[in-house]
């Protein structure tokens, strides 16, 4: 299935084809096949899920066991300035501490190639958007954690590449610096960039997208949006709540629907439906109601998110 802003697959930009990865007898990623776009796809799972290490083979910093990873078209293997289209933020952290934070940010740059005058445009930036420079010349040793994770995610964007991936970004920050950096991930996904965030704090990634792969044990269990994987799980109907000033009239107009599992009127007075199809029923409501003089006045989803879709999934 293709990930990000529903694209196809002649406009695929990274593609695993069976990929794998053991350390001695242990599996970390076991035949793994996904392909992604354009926009944020979120790389979802458990500590020790797998995450980091198919993240790794995807950027091109280890190579697979077995299977192949394919980027822009070309296998990754033979693109040769793939480092300077991808950003990488790493999960851990090996900032030198005994550079200051434009020191590091410039040697980065100089490294891709860019001449004085620009490695210096490009730092003045990234610092200023992080909220940096006042501590620009201290050396990274002296820096919290949550500025040394914005001075990461600074190096992995300066150079404006067409792909990054982000392990684990917000870790250690403040509740603002999260919040300026998911937005941030999000204009990006905007732009056009292929942004591949990995996170086992399930609301963290639904705050940037609803495209996800869920990965667990080092196995893909599932890739697309969440309404598109809530979905493929029929041992668990989508249960959504409408409020309505006439519930009985609503519940009976329901009833037999296609798409519609089940309805019933709660305690509260809503309507609680069960659909098997939650993509086919979204998009058939607004109908429903305007040509049948139906009164909604709010609707809720109760169990479409990431948190229940993951859930369900490892269950099975």
């Amino acid at each position: 299935m293709m990930m990000g802003a529903g694209v196809g697959s002649d406009q695929a930009r990274i593609t695993a084809d069976r990929v794998g990865k053991w350390f001695g007898e242990v599996i970390a990623v076991n035949n793994c096949t996904l392909s992604v776009g354009s926009g944020v796809v979120g790389l979802l799972g458990a500590n020790g899920a797998g995450k980091s290490t198919l993240f790794k083979m995807l950027a091109g910093l280890i190579e697979p066991s077995h299977g192949e990873v394919r980027v822009f078209g070309g296998k990754l293997r033979d693109q040769v300035g793939w480092f300077r289209r991808v950003g990488f933020c790493p999960e851990s952290d090996a900032l030198p501490d005994w550079m200051t934070g434009r020191e590091f940010l410039s040697l980065m740059l100089r490294l891709m190639g860019y001449d004085k005058a620009e490695v210096t445009r490009r730092v003045d930036y990234w610092l200023d958007r992080f909220e940096l420079k006042d501590a620009a010349n201290r050396r990274c040793g002296g820096y919290s954690k949550g500025m040394r994770q914005k001075l990461k995610l600074a190096q992995a964007l300066a150079h404006d590449p067409d792909v990054v991936f982000l392990d684990e970004p917000l870790n250690g920050m403040d509740p603002v610096s999260r919040k300026q950096s998911i937005d941030l991930v999000r204009e990006l996904g905007r732009a056009g960039r292929t942004v591949l965030v990995s996170s086992h704090i399930l609301p963290e990634v639904e705050s940037m997208t609803s495209q996800i792969i869920l990965i667990d044990r080092g196995k893909v269990l599932a890739e697309g949006s969440v309404a598109e994987i809530r979905d493929k799980i029929p041992e668990h109907p989508t249960t959504v709540a409408l409020e309505s000033p006439d519930p009985r009239a609503l519940a009976a107009f329901l009833i037999g629907r296609e798409h519609v599992a089940g309805v019933q009127v709660d305690g509260t007075g809503k309507v609680v439906v069960r659909t098997d199809h939650a993509v086919m029923f979204y998009r058939a409501l607004p109908r429903w109601i305007l040509d049948n003089q139906l009164a909604v006045d709010e609707i809720l989803t109760l169990d479409d998110s990431l948190e229940a879709v993951f859930q369900y999934l490892t269950e099975r």
